[in-house]
């Protein structure tokens, strides 16, 4: 778009300063209405746990951050892969402005005046006073999660393969159920209530939603104040992973195998593990993942 510009100084230009520079997957966002709806207490737990299981060699951060829609409010961030954000509106908010250049209430300022003839926000309330940000966040909150290959997982092969995926600890970040708050809880600072279509359910996201140090760290902090969080990332949740061609944040893996093979860091055991596992146990696993 920018190449495309109807003036070249629109035209990208990236300074040699800026040399921290990687390929980012886009984040799937079917069913984030329940991973806003998960307590911080059950995320905060998790981590806790993992602690207590390894002895302190997998501990996933649990991190607040800032909600838009509810200035000097924090809560756990979940959404994004370096949890920035904890809220699906501010979510929404923070990639209408950096993904797609259209200021909002909640981010009002543009990054860049080039070429601009608009005046901010450019995301104004509709006839019945919603603005875009709001039915899309509305949109999302009414997505199922990504359906799995049924017929596959109940395979001989993908059966054993999940049960390998629990005992070399996969699992352990990689967590195959949590249950939501319950309906009628208030989260998002005060600004959204969990209503009955997505309070107090199981869902099996197959993540922990925390930062982990796996070894494939890029260095970016997108927090303030938080230069721990630099070579740390999301756990990928693996729902809908069979759609993907390519693995991992950076996109550089492009087999299952090769995806768990990077995995070092704080799970670099599991990995050892899996490395030791049979060709017919490995393969299992496989199929298993390949269901999802």
């Amino acid at each position: 778009m920018n190449d495309r510009a109807i003036g070249p100084q629109a035209q990208e230009t990236i300074p040699a300063t800026e040399n921290i520079r990687t390929l980012r997957a886009a984040l799937n966002t079917l069913g984030d209405g329940f991973v806003e709806a998960i307590d911080d207490s059950t995320l905060k737990a998790i981590g806790e746990r993992q602690a207590e299981e390894t002895g302190g060699r997998i501990h996933g951060e649990a991190i607040e951050v800032s909600i838009f829609e509810a200035p000097g409010q924090t809560r756990v961030g979940r959404f994004g892969w370096k949890d920035q954000h904890s809220s699906l509106l501010s979510f929404i908010a923070d990639a209408y402005l950096n993904e797609m250049g259209i200021t909002n209430r909640l981010r009002p300022k543009d990054v860049t005046t080039v070429l601009k003839t608009t005046k901010d926000p450019e995301d104004q309330p509709d006839d019945i006073g919603l603005a875009d940000i709001d039915h899309f966040a509305q949109f999302i909150r009414g997505t199922m999660v990504p359906p799995r290959d049924t017929t596959l997982a109940a395979t001989e092969a993908a059966l054993q393969g999940q049960q390998l995926f629990g005992r070399i600890g996969c699992s352990t970040c990689h967590v195959q159920s949590i249950t939501t708050a319950p309906a009628g809880t208030v989260v998002d600072g005060g600004t959204f209530t969990v209503p009955e279509a997505l309070g107090d359910k199981i869902i099996h996201p197959f993540s922990d939603f925390l930062l982990h140090d796996i070894g494939t760290g890029d260095g970016i902090v997108q927090t303030t104040g938080l230069q721990e969080t630099a070579n740390k990332l999301r756990t990928a949740p693996l729902w809908g992973l069979r759609t993907k061609p390519r693995f991992m944040h950076d996109l550089k893996s492009l087999s299952l195998e090769n995806a768990i093979e990077r995995h070092k860091g704080e799970a670099r055991e599991v990995e050892r593990r899996f490395d030791e596992l049979s060709p017919e146990g490995q393969a299992a696993l496989i199929t298993f993942l390949s269901s999802l």
